[in-house]
C-alpha cells in the first residue's frame, strides 16, 4: 500500500516468498505461523475488498491474492518448498534424466508402480498409501538435515527422491477416485 494514499500497489516483480509470508529462508517452517500470516495477508489484499476501488487497484488485488496463494502453497508443501529454496541458492533441481538415483531406489519405486498398475484392491491401496507417506516423512527428515548442513547438493538428490514419491502419491489419488 502506498504510504500517503493508502492505495493499494502492484507486487514486485519477483518477490522472495519467504519474505513475503514473514518466515525465515529455512526448509524448517511453522505451518501455523504460516498459516496465520496467509490468513492476514489475503483479509488485505482480498479482491471482495476491492469491488469499490478503481480498476487498477483491483487488478493489483487479485495480482496480489494470487502471488499469496502461490506463496502459501509453495511454502506449506515440502517438495516445493525444497525446490525453491535450491532456486533461491541457485541450484538447478535434479532432472528426470540424472541418473544419479540409485538402483535400488529405482527398483522400489518400480515395485509400487506395478502394485498400482494392478487392479483395484482397497488393501493393498492403503498398504501403498501407508509405504509413500513413510517414505514422504523419511526424506522429508533427511532434506531438512541436509539443508541444515548446508548441503544443497544432498538435498537435490533427496528432493529428486521426493519427486518420484509425489507423483506415486497422485497416481495412487486417481486410483482411488471413484470412477
Amino acid at each position: 500500500f502506498c504510504p500517503g494514499c493508502q492505495a493499494l500497489q502492484p507486487p514486485a516483480p519477483r518477490p522472495d516468498l519467504f519474505r513475503l509470508m514473514d518466515c525465515d529462508r529455512s526448509f524448517r517452517i511453522d505451518a501455523q505461523r504460516l498459516q496465520r500470516r496467509f490468513r492476514s495477508l489475503q483479509r488485505a489484499v482480498h479482491p471482495d475488498r476491492f469491488g469499490q476501488r478503481p480498476l487498477k487497484e483491483q487488478y493489483y488485488s487479485e495480482q496480489h491474492s494470487s502471488l499469496i496463494n502461490k506463496a502459501y502453497q509453495t511454502l506449506l508443501n515440502p517438495l516445493s518448498r525444497g525446490l525453491y529454496l535450491l532456486e533461491l541458492n541457485g541450484v538447478e533441481p535434479a532432472q528426470e534424466t540424472d541418473s544419479d538415483a540409485d538402483s535400488a531406489f529405482l527398483m522400489e519405486i518400480m515395485e509400487i508402480n506395478e502394485k498400482l498398475a494392478e487392479p483395484k484392491n482397497e488393501d493393498s491401496l492403503e498398504e501403498i498409501e501407508t509405504l509413500i507417506k513413510v517414505k514422504q516423512e523419511e526424506l522429508t527428515k533427511e532434506v531438512t538435515a541436509a539443508f541444515e548442513r548446508d548441503d544443497l547438493q544432498e538435498a537435490k538428490k533427496l528432493l529428486a527422491k521426493m519427486k518420484y514419491f509425489a507423483n506415486l502419491e497422485d497416481k495412487l489419488k486417481k486410483k482411488k477416485m471413484p470412477s
